[in-house]
């Protein structure tokens, strides 16, 4: 087990053992914190769910009313005009094969998200090994394989991310930065469990959202009650 420093130990002890409401599972998070930079506020929610399983498999992605507060570089590979319709949008990179190569002989990977035209996959598929454990493929299921390549820049550029449940059946999801009032944590973190409720696979027997954990970057994890979480949405 890792050890913690004495101030997550005295941050651990403020945080109750009871679940609590969102709004109280906020505050407490606030509280807790002792980091010196901007925190980021993440949500861990266990599901009820087996992830060996293909039809159990969890995923999607949500526009966070507030974002979360830092803005993503965005790849875009394509072609012809939607190379200009995707600089237009704000892509901070776009272009063809060149940034395939780019990625494969350089192991550039100065970006967080990438958009990709569906003529393009053939050649992107080549770095699949590179870009699937960074969780960076493009994927039809989130809209990141489109031939609307400025509507995808736009919405990851406005604040939408991705959520899977992990091989522990867990979803990790940023809801935002600590300077974010109340208000705006608590509409991104309703936004989120909603479509995380809605993605629920009908082969899923039981419990669903089993637990839900709130937590700042180096901050203890502080347990949300998943039934009136559930509730709210």
């Amino acid at each position: 087990m890792p050890r913690h420093g004495k101030k997550y130990d005295a941050a651990k002890q403020s945080v109750p053992e009871d679940r609590q409401a969102i709004e109280g599972a906020i505050e407490t998070v606030r509280k807790a914190a002792f980091a010196k930079f901007d925190e980021t506020v993440e949500i861990h929610m266990r599901l009820g769910v087996n992830p060996k399983h293909a039809d159990q498999m969890v995923r999607g992605t949500v526009v966070l009313p507030h974002g979360t507060g830092t803005t993503k570089r965005v790849l875009v590979i394509a072609s012809g005009d939607k190379i200009k319709e995707a600089e237009g949008a704000g892509a901070d990179y776009a272009g063809g094969g060149e940034f395939v190569e780019k990625i494969q002989k350089e192991g550039w990977l100065d970006f967080e998200a990438v958009v990709a035209t569906p003529d393009m996959m053939r050649e992107v598929g080549k770095l699949g090994k590179i870009l699937g454990p960074r969780g960076l493929m493009p994927n039809p299921k989130t809209g990141t394989v489109t031939f609307e390549v400025a509507r995808a820049v736009e919405e990851v550029k406005a604040g939408k991310v991705e959520f899977r449940v992990d091989k522990t059946a867990i979803i990790h999801v940023p809801l935002g930065k600590l300077s974010f009032n109340d208000e705006q944590l608590l509409d991104n973190a309703k936004a989120l469990v909603q479509a995380v409720v809605r993605a629920k696979p009908a082969t899923a027997k039981g419990k669903y959202l089993i637990s839900i954990h709130l937590a700042s970057t180096m901050g203890p994890g502080v347990p949300v009650d998943p039934v009136e979480m559930e509730a709210a949405v």
